[in-house]
């Protein structure tokens, strides 16, 4: 049936895959370096789930006080539990100031200071002084950063010249024998015509895969349609257990409320009104990090002082805030608490419960972007023509636990880091390799096989279970017994798949079978992510056992990786922690215990 299948080729100098922050970045920095740069991605530019961050990008600038990025450094590989990858680290908080002035340069409209500097707020576990003070670091515009920055890169792109191929969804990467990345497949949803993209460098740059998850603050877009290409190119994924539960989602709807909500004065409250963070972060208090913050609420629901007629969630209050404030630095905010949980913040808490938010985990790199593959004995072996950046990527920036406004920075950097890694070893214009006949083949099989899929299950409710099943047994607290039997699950729900209904055997605007690809995407994830959890016994950053309620560096301070194979089997190996430096400009960071 496969070679009843038409195929477009078009050849580029470098494709990207995602039109997110990180995409977009890539894109236009590669533009700018003359290379002949195509952008695949299945929604237009600007919908992108970018849009929808809120509270700001870090960067050590000092405009509201004294600052240095090497506080930056130590605050992100605290945050990350010792499981960041210093290096990576250090370039990440160096580059940041450049990479800020560099946006701002290119028409990012941030909000300003008195004097006319860009505005910037606390956020959860930024400090000075390495611990002692509270930082203001987080470079905002009002409460919809994302938005601007997203906006500003795809009008960069368009001024530089890059390629869009807009709603068009990429279904594998086409790998050679020798194990290099020679492109892409994609699909025009728009017309269900196929095109094979040929690049020598292809960015993966398509996000998280909180979809994995019931309840998420993740566009119904984030299937983490990268890492699952990647997976069944057979490459590994790193530190999948990792999954960040942000403290401060609406209950009921998943809505992010941003943490600078916190940063701007916000207080979380129990049923009692008390401000229960000072008990559990004597220093920070709400803004500790998001994990420690997010099993702080859990404790008090658990213990019943929740709110609400089920208690089963936490109040935020803005109501002591001074409404011109929130009106000026939160009008989002307040928007989307009255859309979404019908409150008034001048008058009336939000309804809040620790959601899913980001997944530290993803495809290993390198800090230029590029994929490495533990190979040989190699744990940085580099794969041949294949770049990830942003949260489809583990530079591993942020270890075990993210801080907030760290992502919209790792989007930033990352995607430049690519833009000038390409810029120094690719040459416009150079031909492209010969590719053998057959190198789509194993694509095109399954998506005759999807397409033709005529099973007992509709994709909607084999998703469902794995949400169920991952929101139940991988959430804020885990214990081998639960992760034992969410596994059993995941690998029965993943096996199931080979049961999908696709009832649209059409490839025009087929919204069943795209569905059915990100389920695919989805379910190679959330078996890594369950087994990775499962094998690592310890707790270290939003990775909590209650079996194993320390961190254990002798044993565990490594990188898991996981690959998954066509059948559902899974192997876990490890990469060491890089814990040196790129340089003597700062000092690597000996692990300690992590308090707020």
């Amino acid at each position: 049936m496969t070679n009843s299948y038409k195929i477009t080729e078009h050849k580029y100098d470098m494709l990207v895959v995602g039109a997110g922050g990180a995409g977009l970045r890539a894109t236009f920095g590669l533009a700018q370096k003359g290379l002949r740069t195509a952008c695949i991605t299945k929604v237009f530019p600007t919908r992108s789930h970018t849009v929808a961050a809120q509270g700001g990008i870090s960067a050590a600038l000092g405009n509201m006080g004294p600052d240095d990025w090497r506080y930056h450094y130590y605050d992100t590989i605290k945050g990350s539990d010792w499981l960041g990858d210093q290096d990576a680290i250090e370039y990440m908080c160096r580059e940041a100031i450049p990479a800020i002035i560099e946006l701002e340069h290119q028409g990012v409209p941030f909000s300003r200071t008195e004097e006319g500097k860009i505005y910037q707020r606390p956020f959860g576990g930024m400090t000075t002084e390495y611990g002692k003070g509270t930082a203001q670091r987080t470079c905002a515009a009002a409460d919809r950063t994302g938005h601007a920055i997203l906006h500003t890169l795809y009008q960069q792109s368009l001024a530089h010249k890059a390629e869009f191929f807009i709603e068009y969804f990429a279904l594998d990467l086409i790998m050679d024998a020798d194990g290099a990345c020679r492109g892409v497949l994609a699909l025009d949803m728009a017309e269900g015509t196929l095109h094979l993209f040929r690049g020598h460098g292809t960015v993966l740059a398509t996000g998280g895969y909180g979809r994995a998850y019931f309840s998420a603050t993740s566009a119904h877009t984030c299937t983490g349609d990268g890492g699952g290409m990647a997976l069944r190119a057979g490459l590994g994924l790193q530190d999948m257990e990792f999954v960040q539960f942000h403290p401060t989602g609406i209950y009921g709807a998943g809505c992010l409320i941003t943490e600078g909500v916190r940063g701007e004065g916000g207080i979380l409250r129990n049923a009692s009104g008390e401000r229960f963070m000072e008990r559990y972060a004597p220093n920070a208090k709400d803004l500790a990090s998001r994990d420690v913050v997010s099993r702080a609420m859990t404790l008090e629901i658990r213990e019943g002082r929740g709110v609400g007629e089920h208690k089963d969630h936490i109040h935020l209050d803005l109501t002591h805030l001074n409404p011109a404030d929130i009106h000026e630095k939160l009008p989002g905010i307040a928007e989307s608490a009255r859309i979404f949980a019908g409150v008034d913040v001048e008058k009336q808490p939000i309804p809040v419960i620790p959601t899913v938010h980001y997944n530290m985990g993803g495809i290993p790199t390198n800090y230029h972007g590029e994929v490495v593959q533990l190979k040989d004995g190699n744990p940085d072996h580099v794969v041949p023509g294949l770049y990830a950046i942003g949260e489809a990527a583990c530079v591993s920036v942020h270890g075990a636990n993210r801080l907030g406004s760290n992502s919209l920075l790792d989007l930033v950097v990352f995607g430049r880091a690519v833009a000038n890694r390409c810029g120094e070893t690719i040459k416009p214009g150079q031909a492209h390799r010969n590719l053998p006949a057959d190198a789509c083949d194993r694509s095109l099989a399954n998506l005759d096989r999807l397409r033709h899929a005529n099973g007992d299950t509709p994709t909607a409710v084999i998703r469902d279970r794995m949400q169920r099943t991952m929101q139940a047994d991988a959430a804020v607290f885990r214990t081998g017994e639960t992760l034992a039997e969410g596994v059993e699950k995941i690998r029965q729900i993943r096996a199931s798949f080979s049961d999908v209904r696709v009832s649209d055997r059409s490839l025009v605007w087929n919204s069943d079978l795209v569905e059915t690809f990100e389920l695919q995407n989805l379910l190679g994830q959330a078996l890594a992510t369950i087994v990775a959890a499962e094998n690592r016994q310890e707790s270290r950053g939003a990775h909590a056992r209650e079996d194993f309620p320390e961190r254990d560096d002798a044993q565990w301070q490594k990188h898991s990786l996981c690959w998954v194979g066509d059948e559902g089997e899974t192997r876990i190996d490890y990469r060491p922690v890089h814990m040196y430096t790129l340089d003597d400009e700062v000092e690597v960071v000996p692990p300690k215990k992590r308090v707020y």
